[in-house]
């Protein structure tokens, strides 16, 4: 105050001056506040986070998942956003690795990032949903199936596929229906997904009081599989079921007909990507494995497959399950009148939502509302319904 007080006493009007500055100074907040109206956008963009496994031997389902999300927030922003702001899509990847999923779930609340979709390995999904819900991110899944997700989770975890007690179930009534009195063996690659599910076949299995001759864990990431394989044979198996992935599903599948065994193969969802024939190659024909009903199908999501293919890209697998992810936000956030994750939690309970997967509801849980899973088979280097 000295040099206000100093000026005053040459002016002769020590108070009244040093009220007009300060009348002065008062005005400058204010006015800042107004200059950043100009320099600033109204409305900042809506982050969706995305986490799928980008490197490592599942990739290719990473890439599904990274595709569908990308087209949808084009999609959307191109018909106008969301409540008048665009979406941005922010990017991490787990390599289907829990450690790596817990640190990209950080690194999503550390960006203030309040909707993601991820992932598609259970075992990231799990841990990855704990670090969300303390944090009170919503998280919907376009791929993982194991019941703990939904299960241990809040209000704020979401999936739009099914769970493995359901897939199980069809896998098991398929067993029970045409394999009765034959050798079952159950195998599983010890992860969340893969045990998770072989577990769910043989509980389905046994309650229709039929026990499985084999249940064996395998190690995934090798390349040898031909102990097991000779297991398989020494004890006639008629029917293998494989908790896995599509990279050691594969290669157990064109091992055991390298072996000279006729046994018939079933695998879980984790098969829907070309790459399971690039591994099998011939020895694939026959092989069966659930998945929901084929979404390139459904009437719905037409223009949105008709896009993909004019970029040359086919969108099988989890592609059309991510794209309805950013589907299912982004209409609610809308439903909500505000991105506000707690009233957008609101409205994914209580609504239904159109997606390319067609109306999509969730349960308490957070469990899509009557998944379905039905019998494809692997014939001339595709996949289709049986």
């Amino acid at each position: 105050m000295k040099s206000i007080n100093s000026h005053a006493h040459e002016d002769g009007h020590p108070r009244q001056t040093t009220k007009k500055i300060l009348g002065y100074l008062s005005w400058i907040p204010a006015f800042a506040g107004m200059t950043l109206l100009f320099v600033y956008p109204a409305h900042a963009d809506i982050s969706i986070g995305l986490i799928a496994p980008l490197s490592g031997q599942y990739a290719v389902f990473g890439e599904q998942i990274k595709k569908g999300a990308e087209q949808a927030v084009k999609n959307i922003n191109a018909a106008g956003g969301v409540l008048g702001q665009q979406l941005k899509l922010e990017t991490a990847d787990d390599a289907c690795d829990p450690k790596q999923a817990v640190a990209a779930a950080n690194q999503m609340a550390s960006k203030g990032v309040k909707y993601v979709v991820g992932h598609y390995c259970s075992g990231s999904a799990i841990p990855s949903s704990k670090v969300l819900m303390e944090e009170k991110v919503l998280l919907i899944s376009p791929g993982a199936t194991n019941p703990k997700y939904t299960d241990e989770g809040s209000d704020t975890v979401f999936r739009v596929c099914g769970r493995d007690d359901k897939q199980g179930g069809v896998i098991a009534n398929e067993i029970i229906a045409k394999y009765k009195g034959k050798n079952i063996a159950i195998l599983n690659d010890k992860s969340a997904y893969g045990r998770g599910l072989a577990d769910e076949v043989k509980r389905e299995l046994n309650k229709a009081g039929m026990t499985e001759t084999k249940f064996e864990s395998f190690a995934a990431g090798e390349k040898d599989y031909s102990a097991i394989v000779a297991s398989l044979k020494q004890a006639n198996i008629d029917v293998v079921f494989i908790g896995g992935y599509h990279t050691e599903s594969g290669l157990i599948t064109r091992q055991l007909r390298e072996a000279g065994s006729k046994a018939q193969v079933i695998g879980g969802d984790a098969l829907v990507t070309n790459e399971f024939w690039s591994i099998t190659g011939n020895a694939g024909e026959g092989v069966l494995m659930t998945f929901g009903p084929d979404p390139r199908k459904n009437p719905d999501a037409k223009s949105v497959v008709d896009e993909f293919h004019k970029q040359n890209y086919e969108p099988e697998g989890y592609t059309l399950y991510s794209y309805a992810s950013v589907q299912v936000f982004a209409d609610a956030i809308k439903k909500a009148g505000a991105n506000e994750p707690a009233k957008v939690t609101k409205a994914m309970h209580a609504d239904k939502f159109k997606t390319v997967l067609g109306e999509i509801g969730f349960d308490a849980k957070g469990d899509v509302l009557a998944p379905a899973y039905v019998i494809y088979i692997w014939k001339n280097g595709k996949y289709a319904e049986r």
